[in-house]
């Protein structure tokens, strides 16, 4: 087995690669000693009737120092990021295997499986509940009675009407609360088990079992 030295294959192995040499590249920014080297070449050659007045050298001191505590800043900065990078990593990593509670109303089940969630009651009084289809067939109605204004939970225990248990599929939950004229739509919320947990730029995503993806921001609870 033979190596290929870089400094030996030299440009013509580049070639033979289809690869181009690349320039050094030059650090273009200004550093400390560059600048102490520039400001003493200015003090050498300035004219002796216009010398430079103390307000002139301190500005630019000032403005220098003002450029070294920005960047001591943004290291700053970067070391925070880096940090709560790290401590996202770690929550995520223990909400894996909970169940979150989620607004959402359609979800993927596995053939007779259930699920459970709240709405938020307007007022006192029975609540309907129906489990349709993806070809918008009722598949389960079911009534609970709110006991008041606020959070009402219920369960389907993924059997239909018959009974039977419901196939696998994808299902939609819709809410009523009232009746006749008096009749309100309400907003579903699903509980479903956090699969994993992705970290994106904008924050975690946490990934629920039948509901997909979903920003941490949309979790109404965890279990």
């Amino acid at each position: 087995m033979s190596t290929i030295s870089a400094t030996a294959a030299g440009d013509s192995t580049f070639s033979t690669l289809g690869l181009e040499r690349q320039p050094a590249t030059r650090n273009s920014s200004l550093g400390q000693t560059d600048f102490l080297r520039l400001m003493t070449e200015q003090l050498k050659n300035q004219d002796p009737l216009k010398p430079l007045d103390n307000a002139q050298f301190l500005g630019q001191l000032a403005q220098f120092s003002t450029v070294q505590g920005i960047d001591k800043m943004q290291s700053a900065m970067e070391a925070v990021a880096n940090v709560m990078e790290s401590d996202q990593t770690l929550r995520a990593a223990a909400l894996v295997g909970h169940d979150a509670l989620v607004e959402a109303s359609t979800l993927d089940l596995a053939a007779g499986a259930g699920v459970s969630g709240l709405v938020s009651a307007p007022w006192a009084g029975p609540i309907t509940f129906e489990v349709v289809d993806a070809s918008g067939t009722r598949v389960r109605q079911m009534t609970v009675d709110a006991p008041g204004a606020g959070d009402t939970a219920f369960a389907w225990d993924g059997r239909d009407d018959a009974g039977q248990p419901a196939a696998g599929g994808r299902y939609t939950i819709r809410a009523v609360s009232g009746s006749g004229d008096n009749v309100e739509a309400l907003a579903v919320q699903v509980s479903a088990r956090v699969d994993s947990v992705s970290i994106e730029p904008n924050g975690l995503v946490l990934n629920l079992a039948g509901l997909g993806s979903h920003p941490l921001s949309a979790i109404r609870r965890i279990g």
